[in-house]
């Protein structure tokens, strides 16, 4: 196996192991590929009681930790998650925020408060549209929405709503 000069890693205070099943069962191409037990005794506990989860999620390596509370999740870092269509993002969505808790834009937060924008990749599209009243009225009508309709996006942009 390659190893991967850039690994995104997060620090879970006790259920890195727990949040890399729940991310695995949610993504293709996706698993656990080591949990290792950390031998020495840390500032974060005796032996053991440190674990470093490994997995890989739609391909990409990931790293987790569990060695207690430290710094908790914010929005500075967020994980995208591009879907092709409306069926897609619904299913992303509804698995994510399982326990989590729903935000604007596109945004939740899922259980163990890592934040992930679910979003349709034609957004990206309309927003970078040459036609500055097409992409405003996309960007506005994302604005107000929660999960994003990507049949409501299309309108807005297509000037077809009010």
């Amino acid at each position: 196996m390659t190893i991967q000069k850039i690994t995104p890693f997060l620090w879970y205070s006790r259920e890195a192991e727990e949040a890399a099943a729940f991310y695995a069962a949610i993504f293709p191409d996706s698993r656990i590929t080591r949990v290792t037990a950390m031998p020495s005794e840390s500032p974060s506990g005796p032996p053991g009681s440190v674990k470093i989860v490994e997995f890989v999620l739609f391909g990409q390596p990931f790293i987790a930790m569990s060695a207690g509370p430290l710094d908790p999740f914010n929005h500075a870092v967020s994980f995208v998650v591009n879907c092709d269509d409306q069926a897609e993002l619904d299913r992303y969505w509804s698995a994510l925020l399982e326990g989590g808790t729903p935000e604007q834009c596109g945004w939740l937060k899922d259980r163990f408060g890592l934040s992930w924008q679910i979003v349709p990749t034609v957004l990206a599209e309309m927003m970078a549209a040459p036609d500055a009243a097409k992409a405003k009225r996309a960007a506005d009508a994302m604005l107000k929405m929660v999960k994003l309709d990507i049949a409501a996006l299309k309108a807005a942009y297509s000037g077809t709503t009010n």
